[in-house]
C-alpha cells in the first residue's frame, strides 16, 4: 500500500524558497515589506510543494472541520444538480457540511476554488472529473484529506473515482444503434476541450464503428458548452451537407432535445427519416411527444455513494480505487 505523504508544513516551503519561515509567514499573510524578488521565489514554492495555509489554524483545535468541499463545473447544467441532491441526501443524517464551488469548465477558476477549500481543512473534496491543473493535483495530493473525482472513471484517480467509463458508454451507444441496423452515423456534439466526458464517448463510439467497418459520415461541433439551441443549429447545419445519415449521436441530451425540435420543426419524421440518440436520460429527454433515445446515467448514486465512502473511511489509505456505477440503454423511440 503506497504511503499518504507527509502534511507539508511552512518549513517546507521555506527550505524549497531558501528563506525563514518568518519571511514565509509574512508573504502568506500579507504582512510588512517584502521584495518582490523574494515574494515570487516563496509564491513559486508553494505552488511547487502544493502547500496550503491553514486558515483555522489558531481558531480550531481539530485538525479538519466539518465541512465538504464540493467543486462542480455548473448549476444550470441539471446533470450537476442531480449530483448535488445525492451528496445532499448522503450528508443529510451526518454532522458534515456541503461547501460548493461551481467553475463554469474553467481548469484556473477551480485551482482558486480548491486552494481556497482546502485553506479551511475540510474533512474532504468532492470533484467533478480528473483535469485539473498540475498545481490543482499536486494540492490535492498533498492534502492527505479524502479526494473522491465524479462522474469519470477512464483515468487513475488521486484518491478515490466514483462515476462511470464514458468511453464504454460510447461503445454500447455504436454497437446498440448498429445492431438496430443503423448504417449511415452523424454525430452533433459540444466543445471537447471543456468536456473530456463528452470526448471519452465520442472515441467509444467511433471504435463501434471501426469495429463494424464503419465510420462517421458527418460531424458538427459547436464551439461552446452544450445547450438545446446549439443542439438544433448543430443538427440543422449537419442536415444541409452532402452527406445524410440515418441516425445522428448527440453529445448529450441537451444537445438531442435541440435535434428534436429541429425534426419537428422541418416535419422530418424521427426515427421513419432520421434517428437520433442523447446521453445521460434527463427527465426532459423523456417527457417528448417520442421519449428520446438515450444513455442514462445514474447521476444522483454518484453523489451519494461519493459521500457514503468518505463517512465509511475518513482516512485516505493511499491506494487509488474506482467504483463503477454503470450506465442504462434507454431505448426511447426516436432510434
Amino acid at each position: 500500500m503506497a504511503e499518504t505523504p507527509a502534511a507539508l508544513t511552512l518549513a517546507d516551503v521555506a527550505r524549497a524558497a531558501d528563506v525563514s519561515e518568518i519571511t514565509v509567514s509574512r508573504i502568506l499573510r500579507n504582512v510588512g515589506p517584502i521584495s518582490e524578488t523574494t515574494r515570487r521565489r516563496v509564491l513559486d514554492a508553494v505552488d511547487q510543494t502544493g502547500y496550503v495555509r491553514n486558515q483555522i489554524a489558531g481558531t480550531l483545535a481539530s485538525a479538519t472541520s466539518n465541512l465538504i468541499g464540493v467543486v462542480i463545473p455548473s448549476l444550470s447544467n441539471i446533470v450537476f444538480a442531480d449530483v448535488l441532491r445525492g451528496i445532499d441526501a448522503g450528508l443529510e443524517p451526518s454532522g458534515f457540511r456541503p461547501v460548493v464551488g461551481i467553475t463554469d469548465y474553467k481548469a484556473d477558476a477551480e485551482e482558486k476554488l480548491v486552494t481556497s477549500l482546502l485553506a479551511w481543512k475540510p474533512a474532504a473534496i468532492i470533484i467533478v472529473g480528473f483535469d485539473h491543473t498540475d498545481i490543482t493535483r499536486r494540492r490535492l495530493k498533498q492534502s492527505r484529506i479524502r479526494v473522491v473525482e465524479l462522474m469519470d472513471i477512464d483515468s487513475e484517480p488521486i484518491d478515490l473515482a466514483v462515476g462511470m467509463s464514458h468511453r464504454a458508454a460510447g461503445l454500447a451507444t455504436g454497437r446498440h444503434l448498429i445492431g438496430r441496423g443503423y448504417r449511415r452515423f452523424g454525430y452533433v456534439g459540444h466543445d471537447w476541450t471543456t468536456d473530456r466526458r463528452a470526448r471519452l464517448r465520442w472515441d467509444g463510439l467511433v471504435q463501434a464503428l471501426e469495429e463494424a467497418g464503419l465510420e462517421l459520415v458527418d460531424q458538427r461541433l459547436h464551439g461552446g458548452p452544450s445547450s438545446t439551441q446549439a443542439g438544433r443549429e448543430a443538427l440543422a447545419t449537419l442536415l444541409q451537407g452532402a452527406k445524410h445519415p440515418d441516425v445522428v449521436v448527440f453529445s448529450n441530451d441537451d444537445m438531442a432535445v435541440g435535434g428534436v425540435f429541429h425534426c419537428i420543426a422541418e416535419g422530418i419524421v424521427l426515427k421513419r427519416d432520421l434517428a437520433l440518440f442523447g446521453f445521460n436520460g434527463l427527465d426532459v429527454g423523456q417527457a417528448l411527444p417520442k421519449p428520446l433515445s438515450t444513455v442514462r446515467s445514474n447521476r444522483f448514486r454518484i453523489g451519494k455513494i461519493a459521500v457514503e465512502q468518505i463517512l465509511l473511511r475518513p482516512e485516505r489509505n493511499g491506494t487509488p480505487e474506482t467504483i463503477n456505477t454503470g450506465f442504462e440503454i434507454v431505448p426511447g423511440e426516436t432510434a
